[in-house]
């Protein structure tokens, strides 16, 4: 017969936990990498285990990064507990993408798609739905929400979109508190503000940021010449030494266009129209 005391306390019992191998404490996210095909970077591996573990997340990564993984495990999680994920997009192309890739894997019987103009196999356990029908769902109550467990919101920063933003702001207020959330987005530059916003409205959340572009994105600005007919300039936006794999923050801009711009170089009288070019 075990006594009060014996044994490790609490606390020794989390260190423990702490200290096990990756392999026995997500078996799920073991499951979901068997068939990817792929490695996972850190911070994948960091939000599938925070979703796995009952927490909300947060996931800030550059464009191509491979962000969309974290939403896919989250519809793993659904269907290997018996429950329903919805997968939200701020635009119809977009869910009709993330539907395509999703049927592919997971079978056209469990995947369904809501947008305005189209509705397939919205009863199935997994649906792609753009962020409004979901809206309309909360507020009319549907059936549809019985048994969901994670809703994915996909380009989560349209949230401070001045028109569309309060769609994102009333489906994160108003989804089930047993629901979990997963936030992606390449684009906001807030992620800890917005995390604490979401551990307030939603509950525990964790808030996995990567900065390292695995697919490098060269910026470049063109100047139109200040004479009539003069050539265009083609500048870098960053200085020479920014890693395009991994700028970080606030990377610095290219003295040469800083000067340019400031009209201070020889013979230089100010840029004319500029045009950004992404490569």
């Amino acid at each position: 017969m075990t006594r009060r005391g014996d044994g490790p306390s609490p606390a020794e019992r989390y260190a423990a936990s702490r200290r096990r191998p990756p392999q026995s404490t997500v078996p799920e996210l073991d499951l979901f990498r068997e068939n990817l095909g792929f490695t996972l970077d850190g911070f994948q591996i960091e939000a599938c285990q925070a979703l796995e573990a009952g927490r909300g997340v947060l996931v800030a990564a550059p464009t191509g990064a491979g962000k969309t993984v974290v939403g896919e495990f989250a519809v793993h999680l659904a269907l290997a507990g018996g429950r329903k994920a919805f997968y939200t997009t701020p635009i119809k192309a977009l869910s009709n993408q993330k539907y395509s890739d999703l049927a592919a894997r997971h079978g056209a019987a469990n995947v369904g798609l809501l947008t305005g103009d189209t509705s397939i196999n919205g009863d199935a356990p997994v649906v792609v739905m753009t962020t409004e029908v979901l809206r309309n769902m909360l507020y009319a109550g549907s059936a549809a929400l019985d048994g969901l467990a994670y809703v994915v919101m996909d380009e989560v920063h349209y949230l401070a979109d001045r028109f569309r933003g309060p769609v994102w702001e009333e489906v994160i207020i108003h989804l089930p508190d047993d629901v979990q959330l997963v936030s992606l987005s390449a684009t906001v530059s807030n992620a800890e503000e917005f995390g604490d916003w979401l551990e307030m409205v939603r509950g525990d959340t964790a808030v996995v940021v990567s900065e390292r572009r695995p697919v490098p994105l060269w910026q470049h600005v063109e100047l139109s010449s200040a004479e009539p007919r003069g050539r265009p300039r083609m500048l870098d936006l960053y200085a020479g030494h920014v890693d395009p794999f991994d700028p970080g923050k606030n990377p610095p801009i290219n003295p040469d266009l800083a000067a340019a711009f400031r009209g201070t170089r020889s013979g230089d009288h100010g840029p004319g129209p500029v045009s950004y070019t992404h490569l």
